[in-house]
């Protein structure tokens, strides 16, 4: 399927969402026990099953993906901590901002696209540079959307900093993560089918899934702030165009093969993450900037994403 395809299909099941929220088949309790459901269940599952159906993807690929992810996320911390405040002049908005420009949609929109380039076994791939990703968004990412001032008075409600560090550590998605690196290590091959499809088709649930949150919660804004403001179009473009397209030439000139470097930028080249809607949900705060900039860079992904791939890879 071609790229542009994937991503009008991508951006259809958004649609669907929005009309689902709007007639009330889905908002509120509803939408926050479905984000638990893929963060929990189906995405882990979607990992793990990547490496379950076909050839084993290459395992020499492990670590060079590792640390071009810890490079790239090193860097985008950097860029979500410092960079908002000339973005916005509203302080509480700066870290959702910083979010945006920090975490692409990998786990959701960003392994079929990434399988309709490389060929499905590079869900694997993607998976393995999500394993720094998934980290920073449950550190780096949940603080940027908590906001500093009022951090330590979630973390009193929640937990203390070690507790929440082993929470991400040991979430089902990092536990999956960490298998699934294990069976293609181990090249174990000719797992059970009765374990196979049943995670093949539970992880199925994720990408769907993940998009009518994503539709459903632009249900609840007006019409009027889906079209965006100086601030969301310039976060988008750095989401999409700058960012990854730095990115691209900078671990180039470090010495990084084309290929590892070519998914590590399909992956962070992404509209913003979901999870960025998710955890203000979870966190109770509000979702209207967070879900501007995802629809924006959704919509604007449908052609960012191919002219990037046309162009750099």
């Amino acid at each position: 399927m071609a790229i542009g395809q994937v991503m009008l299909t991508l951006f259809a099941i958004v649609v669907v969402g929005y009309i689902a929220g709007k007639w009330g088949y889905m908002g509120g309790t509803f939408d926050k026990k479905l984000s638990k459901v893929v963060i929990d269940i189906t995405c882990p599952a979607l990992i793990l099953s990547s490496a379950m159906t076909g050839e084993l993807p290459d395992r020499r690929y492990i670590l060079p993906l590792l640390g071009i992810s810890v490079l790239t996320y090193l860097l985008l911390t950097g860029v979500a901590l410092l960079l908002p405040r000339f973005l916005t002049k509203k302080k509480d908005d700066e870290g959702v901002i910083g979010f945006a420009m920090m975490f692409g949609n990998v786990g959701f929109m960003g392994y079929p696209i990434v399988a309709s380039i490389f060929g499905h076994e590079a869900v694997f791939y993607a998976a393995v540079l999500n394993v720094v990703n998934t980290f920073t968004v449950f550190t780096v990412g949940t603080m940027l959307i908590v906001g500093k001032n009022q951090e330590s008075s979630v973390a009193e409600k929640e937990m203390s900093r070690k507790k929440m560090l082993r929470k991400v550590l040991y979430s089902t998605p990092m536990l999956s993560a960490y298998l699934t690196m294990l069976i293609v290590a181990l090249e174990i091959k000719d797992i059970p089918e009765f374990i196979s499809q049943p995670l093949t088709m539970i992880g199925n649930i994720t990408v769907p899934a993940a998009l009518l949150i994503i539709g459903s919660s632009m249900s609840q804004l007006p019409l009027r702030a889906l079209l965006g403001n100086g601030t969301i179009y310039a976060t988008t473009l750095m989401r999409l165009a700058i960012l990854p397209v730095g990115i691209h030439y900078l671990m180039t000139l470090l010495g990084f093969s084309s290929f590892v470097v070519g998914i590590n930028t399909v992956v962070i080249a992404m509209p913003v993450a979901t999870y960025g809607t998710i955890l203000c949900l979870r966190h109770g705060k509000d979702t209207t900037l967070i879900t501007e900039v995802t629809f924006i860079t959704t919509l604007l992904a449908m052609i960012s994403i191919p002219l990037l791939v046309t162009w750099l890879l």
